[in-house]
């Protein structure tokens, strides 16, 4: 019977649509996908999944964003960001075509 219930809460939570509720999933759903890109980049291996570690990178990462380089910062990383969304969605369709 518990059971039960916290299904039907579960199920009812998904489908609240007041506005409030809204905001909360898209929300978490948003800081959710920016930790899958801190997974993605390799910074959790890299840094023995170190917080601390992976805050001073972020804090540093804005500070050079605030320097007159700015500009160039940004177009150097979205370059290297578009290949590694590249570099994955081809790795993930080479494996797709593999598993046949």
């Amino acid at each position: 019977m518990t059971a039960a219930r916290h299904r039907l809460q579960a199920r009812q939570a998904r489908i609240d649509t007041r506005t409030w509720q809204v905001k909360r999933r898209e929300r978490t759903r948003h800081l959710i996908e920016l930790g899958g890109l801190v997974v993605k980049a390799g910074l959790v291996e890299l840094t023995d999944d170190d917080r601390a570690v992976l805050l001073g990178l972020l804090v540093e990462a804005a500070a050079r964003l605030r320097s007159d380089d700015r500009e160039q910062l940004l177009a150097l990383w979205r370059r290297r960001g578009m290949r590694t969304f590249h570099d994955a969605a081809d790795n993930a369709a080479g494996r797709a075509i593999g598993s046949d």
